[in-house]
């Protein structure tokens, strides 16, 4: 049985109780099939001016069944133009299943994911939220995709403690799909505990913090 433990999750719990706005999403969703295209429409306002220039997607619950690789059949005409609007690199899943390396070892799950989805997978060391560091590697490495900035990135995905944590600590824009795909009954207690604290928060006064790239000099 191949454990999928998060040490990420666990050291940053420290970093969440001290500042509880890095788990809170820029922009709500109710499900993948909702996100708005091109993504800069999540974050039109307050006279903001945002360009995402590429997205980071989140696989089990957000755009699929966790263990499966398959796009929800519901939601592939979304994610096919989602895949139109960031082609190529543009367009990358990182997962805490596919792609991560203490559970995923021999890379075999993020080559099926690759091959469902056309979509690429990164493999990375550290969990989310913790793996920002790599992901900005990745688009480095990878010029063509324009990204000069985190705040040119998106992250989509349906878990405020690695999705929309990932995103704040690493100075990107976050979409919460509150929803995902599982049932409500299905979920895990922590999925479920998050329904509740994201507008515990919010009703609190706290927001998301606006992206600042701890990446800078």
């Amino acid at each position: 049985m191949n454990l999928n433990l998060n040490l990420s999750a666990s050291f940053n719990v420290f970093k969440l109780l001290a500042k509880p706005s890095l788990c809170l999403p820029h922009a709500t969703v109710a499900t993948f099939d909702d996100l708005p295209l091109p993504l800069d429409q999540a974050f039109a306002q307050k006279g903001r001016q945002v360009y995402i220039k590429a997205v980071v997607l989140d696989k089990d619950d957000c755009f699929a069944y966790p263990e499966q690789n398959q796009v929800h059949e519901a939601y592939k005409q979304r994610f096919e133009a989602l895949r139109a609007k960031y082609p190529g690199r543009r367009l990358l899943i990182v997962s805490n299943t596919a792609g991560a390396r203490s559970y995923d070892k021999d890379g075999k799950l993020a080559s099926q994911v690759e091959a469902a989805a056309g979509v690429t997978v990164l493999s990375h060391g550290v969990k989310k939220p913790g793996c920002g560091h790599e992901i900005m590697a990745y688009f480095r490495d990878h010029p063509e995709t324009g990204v000069t900035s985190p705040a040119q990135i998106a992250v989509v995905g349906d878990r405020l403690a690695t999705d929309m944590m990932l995103a704040n600590m690493m100075g990107s824009w976050g979409v919460w799909v509150r929803n995902g795909v599982v049932p409500l009954h299905q979920k895990s207690i922590f999925s479920r505990v998050e329904r509740r604290l994201a507008p515990y928060l919010l009703s609190r006064g706290y927001s998301a913090p606006e992206p600042v790239s701890p990446f800078d000099s």
